[in-house]
């Protein structure tokens, strides 16, 4: 997951530098005769990598955009936070300062998705951002047992 601008931009280049060593790659493994199925299985590795990284680097924009999945369970949080926080165009620094906590803190925080927070410390975030949670509850549907004593 990207977490801050210069990872972005990090990621940029890195998708720039990926395509053309592919293409090289690519040129190396026809020059030693391998083609169809041979090349794209051979690319494979490189393909894969290459796409996860456009993931992140087009889930990144979304957030930069406000765009959001919805927040379907609590242990997405973290994830929501720093979404948030990039939305905001607030950096980890900026963030930090408001909750009066270091910068590496909120780093690690963040790395690690905020792994385990409490309640309480999710909502001094959620104040620090500027945001406020809703949640709403799907109507759910229970069936109960009558059993019957014969």
């Amino acid at each position: 997951m990207i977490r801050t601008e210069h990872e972005y931009q990090r990621a940029l280049l890195g998708l720039e530098r990926d395509a053309e060593a592919m293409e090289a790659q690519r040129a190396q493994l026809r020059k030693r005769g391998v083609e169809g199925e041979g090349l794209k299985l051979a690319m494979q590795p490189m393909e894969s990598f290459r796409q996860q990284l456009e993931e992140e680097v087009h889930a990144y924009e979304r957030m930069k955009r406000g765009v959001f999945d919805v927040l379907h369970s609590l242990t997405g949080i973290g994830r929501w936070l720093i979404a948030i926080r990039i939305s905001r165009g607030m950096t980890q620094r900026e963030l930090a300062e408001r909750l009066g906590v270091s910068e590496a803190q909120v780093s690690r925080d963040e790395r690690h998705e905020y792994y385990g927070i409490t309640v309480e410390r999710a909502q001094r975030i959620l104040e620090a951002l500027g945001a406020r949670f809703r949640m709403e509850i799907d109507e759910v549907s229970v069936e109960h047992e009558v059993l019957a004593s014969t």
